[in-house]
């Protein structure tokens, strides 16, 4: 009897889980866009793959100098059999051929119906039945389309396996981005608005290179290779085991840099591991033998490739997925050029409103010396790119803080000579060599709390710290190799290290700094920062696209990432609002990270989609402190983690109630 009442709970669970399915918001959601980015000054047509997009109206483009249009919803694509996608194959075969040497156009008749009797005299001939391809805007009119017309029923019906395309990206929809000339090159975030309400943000590029996309094949399995002329950037897809090549003419003593954007380009897949597109470059000569080879950038998974073009000649630049996966959502953008590109700075940063020129290490690099921005009131952690010939380098990332600096200073490998500093400071130095360890004295206090905090990964060192704290007869009292930090969310390891420590007595204590691995280099950088504890707190909001019916109230998430022990209430408020909205429940109790408010929306909002604010305050040994709160994504990574990802702009859609149908009669 308890077994049936279990199983009669369980149907009845399912039941309500089907039921709530069925009626539960059909939220929008961009998987993918392709290609990911343009060149300033071009007008392109892009394919944004997602779910529940039917309905959609608006395009919006975060930043000036972009605009955008629905060009045609083109709905989910459904799999062709074998006998539609040969018949497919033979009507694209001939629609090309009317691309002659000559650029002209003709009109190809369809073939001649196959005479499908046995071979017998007496036979009669049976004419060779139809095949129907089924009902989609791009199969509709296939004798109209253009070149490029013809390449996108290639890459949208041939090239794909559509029985394993994931719901996440089954539906598709025609765009049309123009940038202007002068439009600011660099990252920007593309949403849908949709009669289900407002899509997620998905980055796009705007680059200033010319730019080009992999060809279509029809035929699977051909070894294909495109023509590249240096410089571009190469937009592509991998599909399921597919290689992608591409062949250049090499220049002796060029210079090249290869530079990948891959994951940087969807950070997290939720149903794939280890949860995105993991490329590899090969670079090979005219003889193919393979001359450079990357999967990576140090702990970056889009591989760089840097190569000093030994002779002229011809060379092929290979792209692929690590282990041969693939799908529609695999999009990526490689430049080759002679492009600057840092691949360490040091220091790592400085105090506000001081001079400070870093010496820079890379490639194609006009100046050793580069000169940061250290202005007051901007953010603790900033990034610059720099300019040459008109090629813009990789962001250069560093940090400004208010403490007291100072730099390492070698020998400091033992505890007998190591270097004394006062706090609390802020120590620029690196781990120069392969086991080295810096090691730093202080003179502490009895019941003192200290904070040892490193900040390397999260300024783009390839460092992966180990502190330990000692006392002065040596012995370890604690220590951290790495310290979660959910504000980095586009970190899957946390290699920087933190420790928040009371001192048992009077006297000298030693902070070592060493590379967990026992690597170094110049490139491996740090800043130490050896204080007393400094209350502070950040706050991210998520989703980062809210769609919310006129006049009625939806939940958002709030966090609150606390440091150095902060742990107050925090208010949150709109900043700027228009009239009408209202966020309620805008308190995070002392204690708690995690919770969630309510926004209401006003009754009478306009159609398009706008930008909000939030902003924090909360009050620190008496003192007030007001941080603007972070829009973000909440993305899982390969089923399982999940990452608060930063977002350039929390943007609203207000939406118009249902009738209600039985009040109305």
């Amino acid at each position: 009897m308890k077994m049936i009442k279990q199983i009669a709970l369980a149907v009845l669970v399912i039941g309500v889980g089907c039921v709530w399915a069925e009626t539960a918001p059909k939220v929008p959601n961009i998987g993918y866009l392709y290609p990911a980015g343009t060149q300033q000054g071009t007008t392109i047509q892009i394919t944004v793959g997602g779910r529940n997009l039917r309905g959609v109206k608006e395009v919006y483009v975060s930043g000036e100098g972009v605009k955008a249009s629905v060009v045609t919803y083109q709905g989910r694509l459904k799999s062709l059999n074998q006998q539609q996608r040969d018949e497919l194959n033979s009507r694209l075969r001939q629609l090309r051929q009317r691309y002659s040497s000559s650029g002209q156009q003709r009109r190809v008749a369809p073939p001649a119906p196959k005479n499908t009797a046995p071979n017998d005299p007496n036979a009669v001939a049976v004419p060779a039945v139809p095949v129907k391809l089924p009902d989609h805007p791009m199969l509709r009119n296939l004798d109209k389309l253009c070149a490029e017309g013809l390449q996108k029923v290639v890459e949208t019906f041939i090239r794909p396996n559509l029985n394993q395309i994931s719901p996440q990206i089954a539906e598709t929809v025609v765009i049309e981005i123009t940038a202007d000339a002068d439009a600011a090159s660099g990252d920007r975030e593309i949403r849908l608005g949709t009669s289900n309400g407002l899509t997620n943000p998905m980055r796009f590029e705007i680059g200033t290179l010319p730019e080009i996309r992999e060809p279509d094949y029809a035929d699977p399995g051909k070894r294909v290779v495109a023509r590249l002329t240096v410089p571009s950037v190469i937009n592509g897809q991998i599909l399921p085991g597919e290689v992608d090549r591409f062949r250049f003419q090499g220049k002796q003593g060029q210079k090249l840099v290869i530079e990948t954007h891959a994951r940087r380009l969807i950070p997290y897949l939720g149903d794939a591991v280890p949860g995105w597109f993991q490329a590899t470059l090969s670079l090979s000569d005219a003889a193919g033998d393979e001359v450079a080879f990357a999967d990576d950038f140090r702990f970056d998974p889009d591989p760089v490739l840097y190569y000093e073009i030994p002779q002229d000649g011809d060379y092929i630049l290979t792209i692929n997925d690590a282990i041969y996966r693939g799908r529609a959502d695999f999009v990526y953008r490689i430049a080759v050029a002679q492009q600057p590109f840092f691949t360490s700075i040091f220091p790592l940063g400085g105090p506000p409103d001081k001079p400070l020129t870093a010496t820079a290490h890379g490639w194609n690099l006009s100046e050793k010396k580069i000169k940061l921005d250290t202005r007051a009131n901007g953010s603790q952690i900033r990034s610059i790119q720099f300019q040459h010939d008109g090629l813009y380098s990789n962001p250069v990332v560093y940090a400004v803080d208010t403490l007291p600096e100072s730099d390492e200073n070698e020998d400091n490998n033992t505890l007998s000579t190591a270097q004394k500093i006062d706090l609390p400071c802020i120590i620029n130095g690196q781990v120069d060599q392969s086991g080295d360890m810096d090691i730093f004295c202080f003179e502490g206090q009895g019941g003192q709390q200290i904070v040892m905090e490193v900040d390397s990964r999260r300024l783009h060192s390839p460092l992966d710290s180990l502190i330990r704290l000692k006392d002065a007869d040596g012995k370890m009292l604690a220590w951290n190799d790495d310290c979660e930090d959910k504000e980095s969310g586009l970190m899957t390891h946390y290699a920087d290290s933190y420790l928040m420590y009371t001192l048992p007595q009077d006297g000298a204590y030693y902070v070592c700094l060493t590379d967990s691995q026992s690597h170094g280099g110049d490139d491996y950088g740090y800043r130490l920062r050896l204080s007393f504890p400094r209350p502070d707190f950040s706050v991210y909001v998520d989703p980062a696209s809210l769609t919310i019916p006129a006049g009625r109230s939806v939940p958002i998430n709030v966090h609150v990432f606390r440091r150095d022990g902060f742990g107050g209430d925090v208010e949150l408020t709109l900043r700027d609002a228009p009239k009408g909205f209202v966020l309620s429940g805008g308190q995070v109790p002392a204690g708690q990270n995690d919770i969630r408010m309510t926004l209401t929306a006003p009754a009478n909002a306009g159609t398009r989609a706008i930008c909000l604010q939030f902003q924090a305050r909360a009050e620190v040994d008496g003192k007030p402190i007001t941080r603007l709160a972070v829009p973000c994504q909440d993305m899982m990574q390969a089923f399982i983690y999940r990452h608060y990802v930063p977002s350039k702009d929390f943007m609203v859609a207000v939406t118009g109630i249902r009738r209600n149908t039985r009040s109305s009669r």
